[in-house]
């Protein structure tokens, strides 16, 4: 099944332009230090003599924090931050200019997307369903297949500024973990029907027991899908995230076929 949404979600960037003093501040630090501090610092705020008399505008730093970044290797850190930061001087602004865009680099832009997104947990048919509660039986082969919104592939595009990250969820199989039974699951299993019948299907459970003794008579079954997750960013990044497993308990009724066996004789 395809699908689509739009999400939208908040994330704080590595590295931003932090507001400083006003320009008549900042001159006011300067000039009463006298030559040694308009030698050490002055020369970061370049012109700052001409905004002596404005107390509306405001100098503006370039800064990175790590706390803010989302990938896994904080060398990836480093290397973003050294060069975002390199050749970026303060810069100073007036009254109600804003200061310039941050960027969002690539492996904080496509966690802080994942985040954002809720995969839909499996949902199941069956065969055989017999009789009025659609039951299958104990000791035949009980097919299972996904339905409905349970995706193999889940792919999340992500823009924030200039800066696009890809992230890409693959799933292979469901996992079945069913009560008072046995499940064999290498793929999303195949919707039963006489055709499909003789071809086989790759995801079935034999259940050894009928639900009777279960709550309304239905045997529960853990249902789980685990995806890996890969994503690429227009800035070069790359990377893997945890795995993601989506995880649910749904039931199915199992009922018991009952037979006799005889000795054959030769009494009338």
């Amino acid at each position: 099944m395809v699908s689509s949404q739009s999400v939208t979600t908040a994330v704080h960037p590595v590295c931003w332009y932090v507001r400083l003093r006003s320009g008549a501040d900042t001159a006011a630090m300067i000039e009463g230090g006298g030559p040694e501090m308009a030698e050490a610092v002055g020369g970061m705020f370049v012109g700052y003599e001409q905004y002596a008399d404005d107390t509306g505008g405001h100098w503006y730093r370039a800064t990175c924090d790590y706390s803010y970044f989302l990938g896994d290797d904080p060398r990836d850190y480093n290397d973003f931050a050294r060069a975002w930061l390199e050749g970026r001087t303060p810069v100073y602004l007036p009254d109600g200019q804003a200061p310039p865009e941050p960027v969002i680099d690539g492996a904080t832009l496509a966690r802080a997307a994942w985040d954002a997104v809720t995969i839909p947990t499996a949902t199941i048919g069956c065969n055989p369903m017999v009789g009025d509660v659609g039951a299958t039986i104990v000791g035949w082969d009980t097919w299972v297949w996904a339905t409905g919104d349970t995706p193999r592939e889940v792919q999340v595009s992500a823009t924030a500024g200039s800066t696009t990250a890809t992230i890409t969820a693959t799933a292979s199989m469901l996992t079945l973990q069913p009560k008072d039974g046995t499940a064999k699951c290498t793929g999303f299993g195949v919707p039963w029907s006489q055709d499909n019948d003789s071809r086989g299907t790759d995801c079935k459970i034999i259940f050894n027991r009928s639900s009777a003794h279960f709550k309304d008579s239905v045997t529960p079954v853990d249902v789980k899908v685990s995806y890996a997750i890969s994503y690429t960013a227009s800035d070069g990044a790359t990377g893997t995230m945890d795995t993601h497993t989506t995880s649910t308990t749904t039931s199915i009724p199992v009922a018991e076929i009952q037979a006799i066996n005889t000795r054959p004789t030769t009494e009338p």
